[in-house]
């Protein structure tokens, strides 16, 4: 709320001219009494006042202290009182004379202060010292800038000292010295409340003569401070303009060795350099102000003023620069560091649930056997058998040695479409066990191999369901043969594979193959430490009407509600923790897999995340991992090379089909990208321009538009708004709920996207046997249908077994009637446009062009 100039003159009580001329010294920008000022501003400017109104009531005074000062002489008394120095004896005589003389005189104050002047330099060497201490109690803020400038001029004053000693008799000034120090220190307190008001129109004329004068001005204030009595009005009129420049705070530069440094990284805010100062940050302002620099607590400043500012407070200031190659900073780092390098005590590990992959090729039965597992409807709602989403659920069974105990299992399901190869991969890394599951009627499938692999490369021991057994084609030794070829042998055949005949539609091997899961788990000793900062993985991501959310799978330590996690470039403070069924729990342990909220991106399925101390930490630590990203993805420039403009040209007149994907989930997106990113051709080349999760909007039809991409979009819906600019524009927008579907869609149009390959076929010849002239001009061949047919359409004349010309049937004729072909055999007229050269024995040949679609 801005304040006005009068507003603070009659807040504090003073005149506006005051305030206007002390704004205008502070150099803010001020001119009437009704300029207006910010909060800030104001409040250093009242706070400037306040210092200087304790002050500003000596000045009346000076003119009698100088009187007094004229009085002392005559009185022989005073020489013999400072050679004992009592200095608290003589003060109370010297009060009661400046309170009689403040009265009569005026007037002659001029002839004293340039008789008397030319003393004090050489009581001020001596003096010198005192000044700035009795001055302290007078007015805090003023004397520190007296003190400044009065140890700076100290040495000036020695060059005006050879000239003032001859005219002065030594002893007389050395009396009024002592009672100008006395008088200097009583007299501003008790002469403040009689002389304030009469003074202040005489102050103007006196404060311009300094600025005009500079060096009288600096041999006065020197001079001054001895004799107290003018020492408190030019002490405070000369203090104001030295305070004004940031001139005096520079050698205050120099700071121990050992003082605190203080890193910020850019820009350097005045916010946050307040912060890290301990201070105010109005306070902070004012000193900016005092440098020249006006700045709100939001900008950035200077390098340069912040090692000034740091150094006024006695610390160091450095900005924090990264190198290259080491992304975070340094403080996040040494967390980072300490929570990988955390080694858990014997004593904290605890027995931790196992975690199982069910692993298979599509429509086995793996979601089927989960379902009957959790006893939940889970696959009813999903298209052609196929997993569409990651899914983590936690069950709890009894133990096959100890009934009594309930022992927990969590399950991963991952999708079962064909570019499951990544997620199966990730689902493996983060898995105990995997359940391979093979139906007993079709056995070992492409896919099943592909999982069999991921399981072998991650080194997790597998378990084989075989499902199915209870259809009339199952055939479960067929499955055992095929896998003991791929070096799964039946723990029945004397193997170390358990093989668990299983039917997710009577139930039948369910409990058993529960058994082995917990037998195989104790064989693992699977343990966790519970009581640390939780570390894990993300299963599964995407964005919801609340904002982003993340699946992920506890490994180790508990994460709670409120806990600061980060999890590649994204962070955010866990809002809630939602299981399976909805519920929201405050915590989850080791093995357990929950839903979080929030985080401020979507991050990708299989990325480790960890808890750190606060958010500040985790900003820093995500910035770093962005900036490292960066760097490493950067593209750099690169010489041009014949090679690389003939590659660059081949690349443009190649057939490119851009798309963009969208999603309903981080992992679906993912696997449909690795699934188009597989279709190979050296013919049409996919360019992915954007891939993300959520609904189709606005922004990703004007992308489309602008790149001339088709939108993809995989169990998502289409914005109303966006449909109808999709229409405008006319970007195509296809959608899916079945990801095989998509792919052979993309391939179609991959395929449409080739010229179609050109064939010439000919249909039939025709042999001139005469010429006919026309009178209107040309000629006509009279022909005979040799072989095939003759058609309108395109015809090349053959002579001696050289093409003359090719050109288009203009008319064809059977006897007087046109027609449109002519079978072998028969005879007819044929006139060709543009050529009229016929010669008896030529051939005609006729053809048309066949477009054949290439192909893949």
């Amino acid at each position: 709320m801005p304040v006005r100039i009068y507003d603070i003159a009659k807040k504090l009580g003073i005149e506006n001219k005051a305030v206007l001329a002390k704004a205008k010294e502070l150099g803010i920008p001020a001119k009437v009494a009704s300029s207006s000022l910010d909060k800030i501003t104001a409040e250093y400017l009242e706070e400037q006042l306040g210092g200087a109104k304790i002050a500003v009531a000596p000045e009346p005074a000076p003119a009698p202290e100088i009187k007094v000062i004229s009085e002392p002489p005559p009185p022989p008394p005073a020489p013999p009182e400072p050679q004992p120095s009592p200095a608290p004896a003589p003060e109370a005589a010297p009060i009661e004379v400046v309170a009689e003389s403040t009265q009569p005189i005026e007037s002659p104050t001029a002839a004293p202060i340039t008789e008397q002047a030319q003393p004090e330099p050489v009581a001020e060497v001596k003096a010198e010292p005192a000044a700035p201490s009795v001055e302290a109690p007078i007015a805090q803020e003023v004397a520190v800038a007296e003190a400044e400038p009065i140890a700076a001029v100290a040495p000036v004053p020695e060059e005006p000292v050879l000239t003032p000693p001859p005219p002065p008799p030594p002893p007389v000034p050395a009396g009024p010295k002592v009672g100008d120090k006395v008088g200097f220190i009583q007299l501003p307190q008790k002469a403040v409340p009689k002389v304030v008001t009469p003074p202040p129109p005489k102050l103007p004329p006196g404060r311009p003569q300094p600025p005009g004068r500079p060096d009288f001005q600096r041999g006065r204030d020197t001079r001054r401070p001895p004799y107290g009595g003018g020492g408190g009005m030019s002490g405070q009129r000369f203090g104001q303009k030295i305070v004004e420049p940031s001139k005096p705070v520079t050698p205050r530069i120099s700071l121990p060795s050992d003082a605190e440094i203080i890193i910020i990284k850019p820009p350097i805010v005045v916010r946050d350099l307040a912060d890290r100062l301990k201070i105010k940050a109005f306070k902070l302002i004012a000193d900016l102000m005092e440098m020249g620099v006006f700045a709100n607590v939001n900008q950035a400043i200077d390098e340069t003023v912040a090692q000034k500012v740091c150094a006024k407070y006695g610390k160091k200031f450095e900005v924090e620069k990264r190198e290259r190659g080491a992304g975070t900073v340094h403080a996040p780092t040494k967390k980072t560091a300490e929570e990988q390098d955390i080694e858990d005590k014997p004593e904290d590990m605890k027995p931790r649930a196992p975690v199982v992959t069910i692993m298979g090729h599509v429509d086995h039965g793996k979601t089927s056997l989960l379902d009957v597992i959790r006893k939940a409807n889970v696959a009813s709602g999903e298209a052609g058998g196929i997993t569409q989403h990651i899914g983590a659920y936690t069950i709890s069974f009894p133990h096959p040695e100890r009934k009594d105990e309930l022992q927990q299992i969590t399950f991963l399901d991952t999708p079962g479409h064909a570019a499951f190869s990544a997620m199966r991969a990730r689902g493996a890394n983060v898995t105990d066990v995997v359940v391979l599951v093979v139906a007993a009627t079709d056995g070992v499938m492409p896919q099943t191999l592909e999982a069999l692999a991921h399981a072998q490369a991650a080194k997790v021991p597998i378990l084989v369901a075989v499902n199915k057994i209870d259809h009339p084609n199952a055939n479960p030794l067929k499955v055992r043969q095929q896998l003991q070829d791929k070096g799964l042998v039946p723990d029945d055949w004397g193997g170390d594979t358990i093989f668990v005949d299983v039917s997710a539609v009577t139930k039948q091997g369910v409990d058993k193959l529960l058994d082995m899961i917990l037998l195989q788990a104790d064989l693992l000793e699977l343990k966790a430490n519970p009581v640390r900062r939780a570390k894990g993985n993300v299963i599964e991501s995407g964005i919801a009407p609340g904002g982003p959310t993340a699946t992920v799978l506890v490994r180790k330590g508990t994460l709670k509600v409120t806990d600061v996690l980060i999890c590649g470039p994204f962070y955010g403070k866990a809002r809630a923790l939602i299981n399976e069924e909805g519920a929201r729990l405050k915590e989850a342990g080791p093995s357990v897999a929950v839903k979080v909220l929030g985080l401020n991106g979507v991050p990708e399925a299989g990325l480790e995340f960890s808890v750190v101390e606060d958010e500040k930490a985790a900003r820093e630590i995500c910035e770093g991992r962005v900036l490292d990203a960066r760097q490493a993805t950067g593209e750099r420039k690169k010489k041009v090379t014949l090679e690389s403009i003939f590659k660059t040209l081949e690349a443009n007149q190649a057939k490119v089909l851009k798309v963009v994907v969208k999603a309903d989930t981080q992992g679906s997106a993912e696997a449909i990208v690795d699934a188009i990113k597989k279709i190979d051709s050296d013919k049409v080349s996919m360019d992915i321009i954007h891939s993300a999760v959520g609904t189709i909007s606005e922004s990703d039809v004007m992308l489309s538009s602008a790149s001339n991409a088709v939108i993809l979009g995989f169990h998502t819906r289409v914005d109303n708004t966006a449909a109808e600019l999709a229409k405008r524009e006319g970007v195509q927008i296809k959608l899916y709920s079945i990801i095989y579907e998509l792919i052979d869609h993309v391939k179609e149009a991959m395929a449409g996207l080739l010229d179609p390959i050109l064939k010439e076929v000919v249909t039939g010849s025709a042999e001139i046997r005469q010429i006919f002239e026309l009178s209107k001009g040309g000629n006509v061949a009279g022909c005979t249908v040799t072989t095939g047919r003759i058609v309108r359409g395109k015809v090349r004349v053959v002579r001696r077994k050289s093409v003359i010309y090719e050109g288009a049937i203009q008319s064809l004729r059977r006897f007087q009637d046109e027609v449109n072909e002519v079978r072998s055999g028969l005879e007819c007229g044929i006139r060709i446009e543009g050529f009229n050269e016929f010669q008896l024995g030529d051939a005609i040949e006729c053809y048309i062009v066949e477009k054949i679609a290439q192909k893949l």
